[in-house]
């Protein structure tokens, strides 16, 4: 008989509820509302810990125009990846849909509405710098070659609170290679799209727009490194971050930006958003560790998002050491996990 021996951020597949029945337990939303929320600088994280008291939100999507791409999904779950860790079930859809946070449509929580300002069409992705020919991808012809299917990942926020979430798109590793990058390259600086008349964050000037992140190449080579595309079985929503946007989930949730335009290889490690508004608090590697606190917060636990006041132990890798703690060895100087 074949034994299946599940890795330490597995659960069950009894364990994971469906879409279907998480859309009936509405009662789920009452109990995140007695949250406490994190104010100041630790609202700035690029993620939320308020609770959203108009969870519906979400259902709004539907006046607005359908994603091209809708035909596209759901795309199958890889097996290697279907599981969100020891009993950890999916979140709720009305909740991770609801429950967001994106800076360039304002810095309130419940900016899915906001967000719906977005123009997910015509977009492209334009992937750059130290590569053998630069490109510009229409984003339907991008999905039409990628190898799409879906992956069950934890996402921990800084703010201390998570979720679990079966994200659909490809490895990022797929794209590097169509990249096709130089052996110069060492970095990937990953921008968002810039549009202040229909993002009107981007019109408070304190902020660096546009959002910058990165990887090291070896960071986005790495198995569990993912291009998210939709999440639930849909196309990524407008508030999720549509059309693309990273899923890294051993590293803390402000480091998977969101709408994405560029990927520009680099040689020089490029200075995130949050790092160059408060470097002593965010940095480069952001890596998931209970051990580690943030400058004004334990991160030894985190609360389950529609989970009430639970808090449950964070893991360190955020519960994916085993696949991703060999790409620090011999960085001890680095501060990895701020």
């Amino acid at each position: 008989m074949l034994l299946k021996r599940l890795k330490g951020w597995e659960l069950p597949e009894r364990a994971v509820t469906s879409e279907s029945v998480f859309h009936n337990r509405r009662a789920l939303l009452k109990g995140l509302a007695a949250g406490p929320m994190i104010l100041s600088a630790a609202a700035l994280a690029g993620c939320s810990d308020e609770a959203s008291a108009e969870a519906d939100a979400a259902k709004q999507l539907a006046s607005v125009e359908p994603d091209p791409s809708s035909h596209l999904y759901p795309v199958k779950r890889n097996p290697a990846f279907a599981d969100g860790g020891p009993d950890r079930p999916i979140t709720d859809p009305d909740l991770a849909t609801s429950y967001n946070n994106f800076y360039e449509f304002g810095s309130h929580k419940n900016i899915s509405r906001a967000a719906q300002a977005l123009k997910i069409r015509p977009w492209t992705v334009t992937l750059d710098g130290e590569v053998a020919q630069p490109k510009t991808i229409d984003i339907d012809d991008l999905l039409d070659q990628m190898p799409l299917e879906e992956r069950v990942y934890r996402l921990r926020c800084v703010e201390a609170w998570s979720m679990v979430v079966p994200w659909s798109g490809f490895p990022l590793s797929a794209l590097v290679k169509l990249a096709e990058p130089l052996s110069s390259a060492k970095y990937i600086r990953m921008e968002t799209f810039m549009d202040p008349d229909n993002a009107k964050g981007q019109k408070q000037h304190w902020y660096p727009w546009p959002y910058i992140e990165g990887l090291s190449i070896e960071e986005a080579m790495n198995d569990l490194a993912f291009i998210a595309t939709g999440i639930y079985g849909k196309p990524m929503p407008r508030q999720n971050g549509a059309p693309l946007r990273l899923a890294v989930p051993w590293k803390y949730g402000f480091k998977s930006t969101k709408s994405i335009v560029r990927f520009t290889f680099t040689s020089e490690r490029p200075v995130s958003f949050w790092e160059e508004l408060q470097k002593s608090e965010y940095g480069f590697w952001a890596n998931v560790n209970p051990e580690v606190p943030h400058a004004r917060w334990s991160q030894a636990s985190e609360r389950p998002l529609g989970g009430g006041n639970e808090r449950i132990p964070t893991l360190l890798y955020n519960g994916y050491a085993e696949q991703v703690a060999g790409l620090y060895k011999g960085m001890e100087g680095e501060r990895l996990f701020t």
